[in-house]
């Protein structure tokens, strides 16, 4: 094949376009918008019979929507194997991208565009199920052992040629040669040569570059490369020499090396095939980066978007915007600052050798004198502008699969519109609309699509029908809605068929419990059955007390789901009843013989039924739905990280009918006509005493079970305080009594104020520490250091204090008492009482004073 690729006459821009003798091997850096530049430029002057581009060949049906007016770069052509979604691949495309210039001036021309790159249904066949390629060898003789030297290590070509130009950046000499050199603006070049000089000046470096690195690395490269050989031949065939071919530079030696048809063919034999679709997807700048890892192989994509769409001055205009970013975030920013940012940017540039401001002449300008220095809201411009949050569009009528199409309809009628940009969204479960996008977005997590996460937000706390969602649309999501698509066509369908199937296939009694719980938060009433079913199943057969602790919670706050949601949870009462039971029964004899994790790991099981049964009591009375907030095994909210809202009120708990069903009776719930949770707490008072006084069960259990006690006022301060010296008395192990204080007052929001107010416990606590032995003193500080440490630091300031001081004498004024309030004196004082009245009536502004009352 010839590599000439015009005739020997110039022809000057604006005059007929000179007649191709060969092939235009057009190469360039993809993404790259010198490069899309001149590829345009060389379209105008050459004027081909036909466009060629580096492409999988199942994307020429779709290059017709290109046109569209309702496509808006930056898109991707997504190709995925029909029977594994999961194995997918993208092509993205960016406004600045020249094989997306190559194509929007064929079809502006009229002019044939096709993809010539290797199928996908090759490459996707090639590539391992964790989504690696393997890169098939040239086939060498049956009767030749292929020998030859080790497989060459991967080439960056950029980076080679940068180096040899004596760069240390590529992308600062990337810039230097071809970005800031090229036509800006409407200008072109003066004749078609010069409009073709760059890719000659390219072809021949990289030509150098392929003959001292072979293929650099990339071995399957000798596949794509004899696919477009056989493509460029078709359309020889075709359309005469005339051809136009954008592609990589690195491939331009290979196509304009002469090979046989055969051999070519012999390279793509017996090359492994898979059934795949293709569609055009929205994508993003940030995906654009290299360090996204889709490795498009630029850092700035919106620097260069930037360069592309600037008519003139390039670096005005930047900091222009760049200003415009910071007043928006309240940074004083003037015109002064644009211009002398501007100078020392052209002033860095020059003292460089740089023939214009590049990025890092414009970045050091702008931290400077707009940022004062600071790289905080350089950060911020860095995110914002250098990359970007650009989503791009595609039209409706680009293919997809039908969850996919339910899902836009979906987002369009809740106004939920897909952004690149990460926001915050506040929902009010009372309202139609925010109820409806709450189910979506919970139906979304169960398929696996996570477009949403759920938030602690500025709402939560200020009302009981509330949910906070993080909400941020990624490329990647639309392969995760291929992949659900196995499920169903509709989002509803698709979660309601993946529910069931979870259900059956669950293992774990918590398994299926969550599940159930997911179930009602999306609303999927016709998968509760199946759910339901194997919940009942699951607790029947599972005699393990930890994997029925850890089932209740989600159980419990499921039945907080009932009037948030208009969804029917009396069975889920009966089931979630009869759980607790029998963590009563078997609890006691679970909590000897542990070790250290295993305690740990019991104690939080034991918060969380705490909370869950609290939760199944409160439902027996409505005034105890607005009041009861159970907290996790961390302190926290029990419904927090599930989207739902700690505060929703739980409803009052339904009397099963008479004759209850399988669920019931299977599990151990309260007889027919009695309320599930009638005399459930008791029970567990019951539970609690027996572990707190119990002298097998292991130190941090029969703390924590005192402490709960107290809290519930199930124990009185003087029971408590028995129980303490009891623990902390000198025949207990030093280890067991540390483990006993780590119970009573760590993993629990108060622990600290209790010691704080309660000067006897405090007492106990340091008359105990004083007297742990030197010899042990070390074996106990790790357990005392860790629950310690989790106290506010007010609270650790002040125990230190209060241990510093000793025991406040006694005032003067006061009534003789001992309140137990140390620090604070040891009893009333009713002369400084008196002393606040007055001003307790000034804030109260109307409230009547004790003489005024009398009177």
């Amino acid at each position: 094949m010839s590599d000439r690729t015009v005739s020997e006459a110039p022809a000057v821009a604006g005059t007929a376009a000179p007649a191709l003798d060969a092939p235009l091997l057009l190469g360039v850096r993809h993404h790259g918008p010198g490069s899309a530049r001149a590829v345009r430029a060389a379209l105008d002057a050459a004027r081909p019979a036909a466009v060629l581009i580096e492409g999988p060949p199942e994307g020429d049906a779709l290059l017709p929507l290109a046109a569209d007016p309702q496509m808006r770069p930056p898109v991707a052509l997504l190709a995925h194997a029909v029977d594994d979604p999961g194995r997918a691949a993208f092509w993205p495309l960016a406004e600045f991208s020249p094989e997306w210039v190559a194509i929007r001036w064929a079809l502006a021309h009229g002019v044939p565009v096709r993809f010539v790159d290797l199928p996908a249904t090759h490459s996707l066949a090639l590539k391992e199920p964790h989504g690696e390629e393997t890169a098939p060898a040239p086939r060498t003789p049956a009767d030749e052992a292929p020998t030859g030297p080790s497989p060459t290590p991967a080439v960056d070509p950029i980076r080679a040629l940068a180096e040899t130009a004596g760069y240390d950046d590529p992308e600062r000499w990337w810039e230097d040669v071809v970005e800031h050199r090229s036509p800006a603006g409407g200008a072109t070049p003066r004749t078609a040569a010069d409009a073709l000089a760059p890719f000659a000046a390219l072809a021949e470096a990289m030509t150098a570059l392929r003959e001292a690195y072979g293929d650099g690395g990339h071995p399957r490269d000798a596949v794509r490369e004899a696919y477009m050989r056989i493509q460029l031949r078709t359309a020889r065939k075709e359309f005469g020499d005339g051809v136009a071919v954008v592609c990589g530079a690195w491939h331009v030696p290979a196509l304009a090396t002469r090979t046989t048809l055969a051999a070519d063919r012999a390279l793509l034999k017996g090359l492994p095939k898979v059934r795949t679709e293709m569609t055009w997807v929205p994508w993003t700048h940030r995906r654009l980066a290299r360090h996204s890892g889709y490795g498009a192989g630029i850092d700035s994509p919106g620097w260069y978007g930037h360069l592309f769409a600037a008519a003139d001055r390039p670096i005005e205009r930047w900091m222009t915007k760049v200003a415009g970013l910071l007043r928006e975030e309240d940074r004083s920013v003037s015109t002064a600052h644009v211009i002398e940012a501007v100078r020392l940017a052209e002033t860095l540039a020059a003292m460089r050798g740089r023939p214009l401001a590049g990025l890092g002449e414009t970045t050091d300008a702008v931290r400077a004198v707009m940022c004062e220095g600071s790289d905080v809201p350089l950060a911020l411009i860095q995110d914002r502008l250098v990359v970007g949050e650009t989503l791009g569009e595609v039209p409706d009528s680009a293919p997809a699969v039908p969850l996919q199409r339910d899902l836009t309809r979906t987002q369009r009628t809740l106004r939920l519109k897909p952004e690149a940009l990460e926001r915050q969204i506040d929902l009010d479960l009372r309202k139609e609309t925010d109820a409806a996008r709450s189910r979506l977005l919970h139906r979304l997590r169960l398929l696996g699509i996570g477009w949403g996460e759920p938030a602690e937000g500025p709402s939560r706390g200020t009302g009981t029908f509330r949910e906070s969602w993080r909400l941020r649309w990624e490329p990647e999501l639309y392969v995760r809605v291929a992949e659900a698509g196995v499920w169903g066509t509709t989002v509803q369908s698709a979660a309601t068929a993946k529910a069931e199937a979870e259900a059956l296939a669950a293992t774990a009694l918590s398994e299926v419990t969550a599940l159930a719980e997911h179930c009602l938060l999306a609303g999927l009433a016709d998968a509760l059955p199946v759910v339901m079913k194997a919940l009942a199943d699951r607790a029947a057969l599972d005699a393990d007390v930890g994997h029925l602790a850890d089932a209740l919670p989600a159980l419990a706050r499921s039945l907080r789901y009932g009037d948030v949601r208009a969804t029917d949870t009396a069975a889920l009462s009966e089931v979630a009843a009869g759980l607790a039971e029998r963590i009563c029964v078997g609890l006691p004899p679970a909590c000897t013989g542990l070790d250290a994790d295993g305690s740990e790991a019991l104690r939080r099981q034991i918060d969380g039924v705490h909370g869950a049964i609290g939760l199944l009591a409160a439902g027996a009375g409505p005034a105890a739905a607005d009041t009861a907030t159970p907290t996790e095994t961390d302190g926290t909210p029990a419904a927090a990280g599930t989207g739902v809202p700690a505060e929703a009120a739980p409803p009052a708990a339904a009397a099963p009918p008479a004759g209850a069903g399988t669920a019931a009776s299977s599990t151990g719930a309260a007889p027919a006509g009695a309320t599930p949770a009638d005399g459930l707490r008791d029970r567990w008072s019951a539970v609690l005493r027996k572990l707190a006084g119990r002298d097998t069960v292991v130190g941090l259990i029969r703390g924590r079970a005192t402490r709960l006690l107290l809290d519930d006022g199930g124990l009185t301060e003087d029971e408590a305080a028995r129980l303490m010296g009891l623990a902390l008395s000198p025949g207990t192990p030093p280890t067991d009594a540390a483990a006993w204080i780590e119970g009573f007052v760590g993993g629990a929001s108060g622990g600290g104020m209790l010691l704080v107010h309660d000067e006897r416990l405090l007492a106990l606590v340091d008359t105990w520490l004083s007297g742990v032995p030197a010899d042990t003193f070390t074996d106990v500080l790790p357990l005392l250091r860790r629950t310690f440490s989790a106290f506010e630091p007010g609270v650790r300031r002040t125990l230190g204090e209060l241990a510093r001081r000793g025991p406040a004498p006694e005032h003067p004024g006061s009534d003789g008492a001992d309140h137990g309030c140390p620090g604070f004196g040891p009893g009333l004082d009713t002369d400084r009482a008196d002393a606040v009245e007055q001003v307790l009536h000034l804030l109260l502004a109307g409230a009547a004073t004790p003489a005024e009352a009398s009177a």
